[in-house]
């Protein structure tokens, strides 16, 4: 989502700004997914209906492409039914800057809570995955990008805070653009604040099980997403600070076809595996019951 604003430079010329706020770091496909037929492969253009893409965890059986999925439906797909227990539900964020781009922030606030059912752009809560128990934090990308303002480090605490306390470890799947601009300063001490909550959790000997997902970047990469004691992403997910369009635009140099995603990361030793949905489930149980011991 893109806008821009008009201003008067020292000279009363007119210019314009650049406001954009959720998507500054995404590949340019992903910026155009409003226009694609969310149930179409744009790998291979396979179709499908929506019960057969739930069936296969919204992964293309034709070529593996790994559709965007919502939070609420992740949770669905890796825990043990029924053992969901969401927590702070009640926070919302609030307008301390009174921003104001083209819009209001705090009506762009209750247009995505409209749009996705969600308070901000991440739910946390206690789960069990076959039995053995976690804590959960997990974004959504549907909402303001995924973007990471006061509610977001907030909740992320949180769910540290109840993990160290249960002595359980913490899952967190991330999907984001970054830090929420509209939030200033505020937002980015989310950063440090995150990574002291990933501190606190080391201290506590809880195991933090960090699962990356299609796009993790910027602020949110930068801060409590590559800290975990296990991390992991899904094939294809763009994990950078900065996208490839932004770093080719500013360098002027021809980058890798394959620059800044899932599969160079793990090479260069930035992640510790590529798991394809399907998997994670056997994978999270696997390593709860390895933390469980270790305890």
């Amino acid at each position: 989502m893109f806008a821009s604003s008009e201003f008067r430079d020292n000279r009363g010329v007119a210019a314009k700004i650049d406001v954009s706020i959720e998507h500054r770091n995404l590949p340019e496909e992903a910026r155009n997914e409003k226009t694609q037929d969310p149930n179409t492969c744009p790998k291979c253009e396979s179709h499908y209906r929506d019960d057969e893409l739930e069936a296969n965890l919204r992964v293309c059986p034709h070529c593996g492409f790994h559709f965007p999925v919502r939070a609420s439906e992740r949770i669905d797909q890796v825990v043990d039914e029924e053992s969901f227990e969401e927590e702070a539900t009640d926070l919302r964020s609030e307008d301390p800057l009174e921003f104001c781009d083209v819009r209001p922030y705090p009506e762009r606030l209750v247009e995505a809570e409209l749009k996705t059912g969600l308070g901000d752009a991440m739910i946390i809560g206690r789960a069990a995955i076959e039995e053995r128990p976690c804590e959960l934090a997990v974004m959504d990308f549907s909402f303001m990008g995924g973007s990471m303002g006061s509610v977001v480090g907030e909740k992320f605490s949180r769910a540290a805070e109840s993990a160290i306390e249960h002595g359980v470890p913490l899952i967190s799947v991330t999907a984001s653009g970054g830090a929420r601009m509209q939030e200033g300063i505020l937002s980015l001490m989310q950063l440090p604040k995150t990574v002291c909550a990933v501190e606190d959790l080391r201290d506590a000997r809880c195991g933090f099980i960090s699962i990356m997902a299609h796009p993790t970047t910027a602020g949110v990469l930068a801060s409590f997403a590559s800290l975990g004691d296990v991390c992991v992403a899904e094939p294809g997910a763009l994990l950078a600070f900065t996208g490839p369009r932004v770093v080719q635009g500013t360098t002027r140099e021809k980058l890798p076809e394959d620059f800044g995603l899932a599969e160079p990361n793990f090479r260069y030793g930035h992640v510790d595996a590529i798991v394809p949905r399907p998997e994670l489930r056997g994978l999270l149980a696997k390593l709860l019951r390895l933390f469980a011991n270790a305890r």
